[in-house]
């Protein structure tokens, strides 16, 4: 018991794992048509069968945040975005491949907050051309900055074998066994990384 006291505090094991990690995913599109809200519907059916931690769906959509450098930072938006970041313990980013980067949307809400990353866990489920890899690459160059452990499992979704037209999601089943491992790293780590909140 000794060993536990020291990382966890006077926190008792029991209560420990009795409290259920925050964990957002974050829809990272914003325009008109976009496909991430069926992907992240998806990957929180995935997860919400789990019961493992609280799931939400995050759409940076809801905050109508502007572009950094164009406002003085009193909009009600920018507060809300870091007050939701802070609320949750990790993140599951749903990242779509734009010109081989992620979506200034999702650069634009990763930029509008600081502190509320830091030390949490963090997934990716990418989706493009190329299963949305080279997207999923810079977005871990930028998560290391903002102290957001990312975490190995990617699930990709290829945008010629996942989505009819383009359009419509329909997921091979080969995808369900990396989304829950991705899961289980993003829990694990976001429970380690809340001790030192």
């Amino acid at each position: 018991m000794a060993l536990w006291d020291k990382w966890f505090g006077k926190t008792t094991k029991e209560e420990h794992t009795m409290t259920k990690l925050n964990i957002g995913i974050i829809l990272g599109s914003t325009r008109e048509g976009r496909v991430s809200p069926q992907v992240g519907d998806w990957v929180k059916g995935i997860a919400d069968k789990r019961g493992d931690a609280n799931y939400e769906i995050v759409d940076i959509a809801d905050y109508k945040l502007p572009f950094l450098g164009t406002t003085d930072g009193t909009e009600p938006g920018i507060a809300a975005w870091n007050g939701k970041l802070a609320s949750l313990d990790g993140f599951v980013f749903i990242v779509q491949e734009y010109n081989h980067s992620i979506t200034g949307a999702l650069k634009n809400a990763l930029d509008f907050a600081r502190e509320a990353w830091n030390n949490k866990s963090g997934g990716i489920v990418s989706y493009g051309s190329t299963g949305g890899a080279r997207a999923a690459e810079h977005l871990r160059g930028i998560m290391g900055e903002l102290l957001i452990a990312d975490v190995r499992v990617h699930p990709t979704l290829s945008l010629f074998t996942d989505f009819e037209n383009g359009t419509v999601f329909k997921p091979n089943e080969l995808h369900l066994n990396n989304v829950n491992a991705m899961l289980d790293q993003v829990i694990a780590w976001g429970g380690a990384l809340k001790t030192l909140r």
